[in-house]
């Protein structure tokens, strides 16, 4: 079940990564790579953190033809994935709330603190993210007014209590995955997010 979630996860990013990509009009080597880097930036720096080395998809290779297979089929049916800005979201959300249970999962058999497990999900969860959004020379959505981290916390925080209990853990995946899923598509649709805090510069 937990690789099942990882794969899910792996070619919901990457098509997350893609859409990004051709909405920006990069070329095909530029859209894979894209869609490459959305699929593993949170899982690689994650494993990073916690010497697991080499990185997950370093070590097994399907990971690799998950990707190129996703990126192919995106693109093969781009004309049939109507509303680009609609898709990329629902690909996000879905990588998200399938990724954040991963680094869950990791941190836990490396026997760290729940808190840092909860990070960790987080990380995995937003890091992909963050770097597409980079190098398609946008604001990274987890820095802007829209929730996107919140929801992984509070699946997270879900994980961590529904294991206090007795319930099959392949239900605890997808429950807390769903929460992160559920949670940031009522957050877009009634418009919840966090206070921004600036300044006004002020005329010389």
């Amino acid at each position: 079940m937990f690789y099942t979630i990882d794969i899910l996860g792996t070619i919901a990013f990457t098509i997350s990564g893609v859409l990004m990509a051709m909405n920006k009009k990069m070329d095909l080597f530029g859209i894979l790579i894209i869609g490459f880097v959305t699929a593993v930036g949170g899982g690689t720096l994650r494993d990073m953190l916690i010497g697991n080395t080499p990185v997950g998809w370093m070590q097994d290779i399907t990971y690799t033809y998950v990707i190129i297979a996703s990126a192919v089929f995106a693109i093969v049916l781009r004309k049939q994935i109507n509303y680009l800005r609609t898709s990329l979201f629902l690909f996000d959300t879905i990588g998200i709330g399938l990724y954040t249970v991963v680094g869950i999962e990791k941190g836990l058999n490396a026997e760290l603190h729940p808190i840092i497990c909860i990070a960790l999900g987080t990380m995995t969860a937003s890091f992909g993210g963050v770097i597409r959004d980079i190098l398609c020379n946008e604001i990274p959505v987890i820095f802007r007014k829209e929730i996107y981290a919140t929801p992984c916390i509070l699946g997270g925080v879900i994980y961590f209590l529904l294991i206090q209990f007795p319930i099959q853990e392949n239900l605890v995946f997808v429950i807390a995955g769903v929460t992160v899923i559920i949670t940031r598509l009522l957050a877009v649709k009634f418009k919840i997010a966090l206070p921004t805090v600036y300044t006004e510069s002020q005329g010389l």
